[in-house]
C-alpha cells in the first residue's frame, strides 16, 4: 500500500480502500465531489488557489444551509437539526 500512497505517512492520512470493484464506502463523498465540480468548479473557473479555496468554502456553506435536496425537499442541515 505504501507504494500507492507515498506521502500518507507524512500527513497522517489513511486512504479509504475497499475491496476491488466495491466503491460503496466512498459513495457519499464521491457524490458530493461530483456535485461540487458540476455546480461550482466547472461553472466558475478560479484563477488562484486562494480564490478556489474561498469559492469552495462558500459552496459548502450553500450546500449545507441553502441548497434544497430533491429527495427530501429541504436543505441537509435543516433536516438534520429537525430530527
Amino acid at each position: 500500500m505504501e507504494e500507492n500512497f507515498p506521502c500518507g505517512w507524512l500527513y497522517c492520512i489513511t486512504p479509504s480502500m475497499s475491496r476491488r470493484g466495491n466503491p460503496y464506502d466512498n459513495a457519499m463523498a464521491e457524490n458530493f465531489f461530483s456535485i461540487l465540480k458540476t455546480e461550482c468548479i466547472y461553472r466558475h473557473k478560479p484563477d488562484t488557489f486562494s480564490e478556489a479555496n474561498e469559492m469552495i468554502d462558500r459552496y459548502i456553506h450553500f450546500y449545507n444551509h441553502e441548497r434544497i435536496q430533491l429527495k427530501t425537499g429541504e436543505a441537509p442541515l435543516t433536516r438534520r437539526l429537525s430530527d
